[in-house]
């Protein structure tokens, strides 16, 4: 059996390694460049505006198809900027 304490520890390591090597690394390349950090928000912000769109577009086609008010435009415009905010999570905690 393994002991709780250990695992602890064991994550405690990790978590100590890996804060020095980020360190390590900002204290050998430094800061990023001011373009590059506004290049990603707005990477960022496109990755959640462009779905969101495609729901409320897609969205009030349907609605104005099928005559049901804004049930679809309602619903595909939050499924839209849901998996947009995923697309940027996914994109941030990828580096």
């Amino acid at each position: 059996m393994s002991d709780p304490d250990n695992n602890e520890r064991d994550e405690m390591l990790k978590v100590i390694r890996t804060t020095q090597d980020r360190r390590q690394k900002w204290q050998e390349e430094g800061e990023r460049p001011l373009w590059k950090n506004l290049s990603m928000i707005g990477a960022l912000g496109w990755l959640i505006v462009a779905p969101t769109l495609l729901g409320v577009f897609l969205g009030r086609w349907l609605d104005s198809k099928l005559g049901t008010g804004v049930t679809f435009s309602g619903a595909l415009t939050f499924a839209g900027a849901c998996f947009g905010f995923f697309l940027a999570w996914h994109r941030m905690n990828e580096k």
